[in-house]
């Protein structure tokens, strides 16, 4: 199961833009005439739309890996965004901190994996479960 090990509060009053190259980036020889830079970006601005409510949370565990999360990643969470179906988030189940995709059938509301092993949770009434926020960017090192 993939769980959230530590929550960091983004914080956008630093900048620190990075060089960004407009032209395609090729997989093959680089071509001389595109090595010129376009512009600065700032990836506080590109990732983070909701400041003030926007954390990282750093996650350990194999549920997510279908979707591209990995142990170790870091997500950005924005928890202004309504968890609408199929998008995935950050939520508290019974205490413990989880990542999953939300999903409704039939009035029902599941957390599923996206890993095999993994079993959807179904949440029924009397269950301690919030959604704490919506994952809209995750970064990993390859």
């Amino acid at each position: 199961m993939t769980k959230v090990v530590e929550i960091f509060k983004a914080d956008t009053a630093i900048k620190q833009p990075l060089p960004l190259y407009l032209s395609r980036i090729k997989a093959g020889f680089p071509s001389p005439a595109e090595d010129y830079l376009d512009k600065k970006l700032d990836l506080n601005e590109y990732l983070i739309k909701h400041p003030a409510s926007t954390f990282f949370v750093k996650v350990k565990g194999d549920s997510m890996i279908g979707a591209g999360i990995n142990s170790g990643d870091i997500l950005i969470v924005d928890r202004s965004l309504e968890p609408k179906d199929k998008r995935i988030i950050v939520a508290v189940v019974n205490g413990d901190f989880t990542v999953k995709r939300i999903t409704k059938r039939q009035d029902k509301v599941f957390l599923i994996a996206e890993n095999p092993k993994y079993s959807p949770i179904e949440i029924k009434d009397g269950m301690d479960f919030e959604v704490w926020g919506v994952v809209v960017h995750v970064i990993h090192s390859v």
